[in-house]
């Protein structure tokens, strides 16, 4: 009896013991820590919308963006600031190293801010693709969008704006007039936008409070780093000008060889990036196919039209690929340029010869030279006599050496019956003139 007592009570105790367990279990708080490094593009943003995506499936409680970035494309970071904003989620950006231009704007759309005490954040001016300072256009967006960043989480805008306008003077910061404000460890916390110095990830998750949560790493997979590799703004001009130049020496490449190979893996590696970083759909692929293929067609099909059509789709394809017209506008013309220099070194400096249309286009000519004649040249009757078997007017027939030879005179009216001298011959045009009658 008492041992079935003493199984019963084991069995309900190691019950309890469970349910306790997973209690602790299902309370305990997930967190996601997500690097933003390197430059910000449009291939980042693709791996943070991934990222945010698994961390709210996962009923995440916090996510913590180490930031650690130059900067980069203004429509990327806005982008990843929407996401951030967006995001049910609490997020932190943790400044470990630096957070310049777009990378302090992705920092200030966080709920909350940390650094580690060698950190910077700021130097937000705004530059065009060329490196050169945007329009007013883009830098008054620029500004509108540094000063809602900052107040959406109760910091100060006016720090913000000095970080992307050197007009706003705070010499207490480093950052007189004419220079822009990037902000120190210390100065961050003094001016409210850090909520804290911390020497590390270790310290950072003890003053959250989630030093044992689940802590959960996301990691930017091989595609998504080639992606962003691939999108990256330096990357994409020198991709389309080997592609230019690939074509280019193809052309004067006996059959499809290694040249041709290099030209089109630039261009697939062209469209994969942009399509891995989700900025593109396969619609600009598409459009690209049918671009080559109308080309092609009017290899065979010559009148212009479809050779036009073609290349005006292959064009389109690549702007409706990437998501900065100006920045596709000078990629291309970068491209260009290389691909007609080296076409003017292979023609006038090699003196090499497009190959590629000599299946197309009949280049075999028979010569003189070669012992090919149009009409026999008949040499052999310069200055025989005959008789005009017709009126020659000024053409007609004439008998020599017993043939019947077509004549033609040197303009004169010529009779039938009449003696002519045969005085000149060229090719098959046999020129007479009439012997004056001696009686």
């Amino acid at each position: 009896m008492w041992r079935y007592l003493s199984v019963l009570l084991f069995g309900l105790l190691f019950t309890m013991s469970s349910f306790g367990g997973a209690t602790v279990s299902a309370n305990e708080k997930i967190v996601y820590h997500v690097p933003i490094e390197e430059t910000v593009e449009k291939g980042l943003s693709a791996f943070l919308e991934r990222a945010l995506t698994t961390a709210e499936a996962a009923d995440a409680d916090l996510v913590v963006f180490e930031v650690n970035t130059p900067g980069g494309a203004v429509d990327a970071a806005g982008e990843i600031a929407k996401l951030l904003a967006d995001s049910p989620i609490k997020t932190v950006a943790y400044v470990n190293n630096r957070a310049l231009s777009a990378g302090a704007y992705i920092s200030l759309s966080a709920d909350e801010i940390y650094m580690v005490p060698s950190a910077t954040m700021g130097s937000a001016a705004v530059i065009d693709s060329t490196g050169n300072a945007a329009s007013k256009k883009a830098q008054s967006y620029w500004l509108a969008a540094m000063k809602t960043a900052a107040e959406q989480n109760g910091r100060d805008p006016i720090y913000a704006q000095a970080m992307a306008d050197v007009d706003i003077d705070l010499p207490e910061y480093g950052a007189e007039k004419g220079k822009l404000l990037t902000f120190t460890a210390e100065q961050a916390k003094k001016a409210g936008y850090s909520e804290g110095t911390v020497s590390g990830k270790a310290e950072l998750y003890s003053i959250l409070g989630v030093e044992d949560a689940d802590i959960r790493s996301i990691e930017e997979s091989f595609p998504e780093k080639l992606a962003r590799f691939l999108t990256n703004p330096i990357v994409v001009p020198i991709l389309l000008t080997i592609a230019g130049i690939g074509i280019v020496m193809e052309l004067f490449s006996p059959g499809f060889g290694i040249p041709g190979v290099i030209g089109i893996t630039s261009l697939v590696l062209f469209f994969y990036g942009h399509l891995v970083a989700g900025i593109t759909g396969y619609e600009s692929l598409a459009l690209f196919i049918i671009g080559v293929i109308l080309v092609l067609i009017e290899f065979f099909i010559p009148g212009g039209i479809i050779g036009l059509l073609g290349f005006t789709a292959i064009v389109g394809s690549l702007f409706l690929a990437t998501g900065d017209p100006v920045h596709m506008t000078i990629s291309l013309l970068i491209a260009v340029t290389v691909s007609i220099l080296v076409f003017i070194l292979l023609v006038k400096v090699f003196g090499k010869q497009m190959k590629f249309f000599r299946k197309m286009i009949l280049t075999d000519a028979t010569k003189t030279e070669q012992g090919y004649v149009s009409n026999p040249n008949r040499l052999d009757l310069l200055g025989v006599e005959g008789k005009a078997l017709t009126d020659l007017r000024p053409s007609g027939t004439a008998l020599v050496k017993e043939e019947r030879v077509d004549v033609v005179t040197e303009g004169s009216f010529i009779s039938k019956g009449s003696s002519i001298i045969i005085v000149k011959v060229e090719g098959s045009r046999v020129v007479v003139r009439e012997i004056p009658d001696s009686n």
